[in-house]
């Protein structure tokens, strides 16, 4: 999967990892088994990450990209659209240059993971985008060109996904040392 390949809309990660997955089930391109989708956040939903490139709105935010587990740790790749850094990118580079460690972070900045099997994800995730217009209804960022994400049974429930209380939502939610520290030693999400 080559990133000029992919659907992409500047500030919806979410949407773009969904597209990204939708891509992977119809096209075939890998076991959708082997795909999960990390949303970073915390509780104040602001983040910081590096090798980004500008364009995510004014401040830090969550982010979500798409984990492609390997046979071995050395061969797990990150898909962020949003990413400086090589698309797919080993999860070692992408741990070293964008997600780097929280040792040296201001603790209210300190970032979490909730990991979703990308099936999961697919059949539960859905948007209005309204988190993405202003007061007067006018839109933050331009949506993507197709209709909002939804299921059949809801149409709103990102804040579940960002949410890195492990009560709420689907998947799993793991600090950042944690998750880093299970997958870069091959255990899986």
């Amino acid at each position: 999967m080559k990133r000029e390949d992919c659907e992409y809309t500047s500030c919806y990660c979410e949407e773009n990892v969904w597209k990204l997955c939708e891509s992977v089930r119809s096209e075939r391109t890998a076991p959708l088994e082997e795909l999960f989708v990390v949303f970073i956040s915390n509780d104040s939903r602001t983040v910081p990450l590096w090798k980004q490139k500008s364009g995510r709105g004014d401040q830090p935010d969550y982010h979500v990209v798409l984990l492609q587990l390997g046979p071995t740790s050395s061969s797990s790749v990150v898909y962020d659209l949003d990413s400086e850094l090589p698309f797919p990118c080993s999860l070692e580079l992408y741990a070293t240059q964008a997600l780097r460690s929280d040792r040296h972070i201001n603790p209210a900045y300190h970032r979490k993971l909730r990991v979703v099997p990308a099936d999961s994800f697919l059949s539960s995730f859905a948007s209005d985008r309204s988190h993405m217009r202003n007061a007067d209804g006018s839109w933050r960022m331009p949506p993507p060109p197709y209709p909002p994400i939804h299921t059949a049974e809801c149409q709103m429930n990102l804040d579940d996904f960002i949410s890195m209380s492990p009560s709420v939502g689907v998947g799993t939610v793991f600090s950042l040392e944690h998750f880093l520290q299970r997958q870069l030693e091959g255990s899986s999400p």
